[in-house]
């Protein structure tokens, strides 16, 4: 690694003797083109500043964006679980005549081991709520 840098260093130097030895115009030609290319690249890093700024405001905005779109998500779920939760409280409420004539209809459209289930799952409760 010294080696190549050593190799390169001494590059440079014929370089900058071949400059050296060159007539003046030369100079000022080699001057200006080293100028123009320095302008170059300040713009080139003017604008690349400027991207990166741009998109690190984007980067915060989605991340703003996406932690209410999280927030919005967390509270649909609670209002979700709640509206379930009443749900399965006015399903158990139901009367026993209800849910038994709910059995009998799953019988015409239902499979008589499902009916048979759902009948013994409505006892389960029944006597869940008798205890």
């Amino acid at each position: 690694e010294v080696q190549q840098l050593n190799r390169q260093l001494e590059e440079k130097n014929g370089e900058i003797q071949q400059m050296i030895n060159q007539p003046p115009y030369e100079k000022e030609r080699e001057i200006l083109r080293l100028q123009k290319s320095l302008a170059e690249r300040e713009k080139a890093q003017a604008t690349s500043e400027v991207l990166c700024r741009s998109l690190t405001d984007e980067t915060h905005q989605l991340q703003r964006k996406l932690a209410s779109t999280a927030e919005m998500c967390q509270h649909l779920a609670k209002c979700l679980e709640e509206k379930q939760r009443r749900e399965k409280r006015n399903s158990d409420d139901q009367m026993p005549t209800e849910r038994s004539n709910q059995v009998f209809l799953l019988l015409d459209d239902e499979t008589p081991l499902q009916a048979l289930l759902v009948k013994l799952q409505d006892e389960n409760r029944m006597l869940k709520q008798k205890v």
